[in-house]
């Protein structure tokens, strides 16, 4: 049975024939989950309590959400956060969406990565998110 009771019996299959991973998660790496979306621990973690956030329906990107999942998503990323500061004691947070291909987007089933930052997990923190183009991160100098 599919652990997403708002999603159809089916799993959605990807381009590359394998079925969607995140609408057939492990119940031990869920987190928090309600009638629209699932909080669980990720899969291939960069940093202690790495989180992932997604709808329980498959759909592609934030775009795609319904007014209603968008406010539920939100929701739940404040839920994680909560959780992930009570476990973790992150000293700061990355929040991350990849939007299709061009955008680093490997599984086509919108999800939001929560990543807590630490002190010194990076030697120099800042730009954030602007690392993911290199060549254009680093624009204080």
């Amino acid at each position: 049975m599919n652990e997403h009771p708002a999603q159809p019996d089916t799993i959605p299959v990807l381009p590359s024939g394998k079925p969607c991973p995140f609408c057939q998660l492990d119940p031990a790496r869920i987190l928090h989950q309600d009638a629209l979306t699932v909080v669980y621990k990720d899969g291939f973690p960069v940093s202690p309590g790495h989180t992932v956030i997604i709808p329980r329906r498959h759909f592609p990107t934030l775009f795609d959400a319904t007014p209603d999942e968008q406010m539920a998503l939100l929701q739940a990323l404040n839920q994680a956060k909560r959780l992930l500061d009570a476990r973790h004691q992150p000293d700061g947070y990355t929040i991350g969406i990849n939007h299709g291909s061009a955008g680093g987007q490997t599984v086509p089933h919108l999800h939001i990565h929560l990543i807590p930052r630490y002190r010194g997990d990076r030697e120099d923190p800042r730009g954030g998110v602007r690392w993911v183009l290199p060549d254009k991160a680093k624009y204080w100098d």
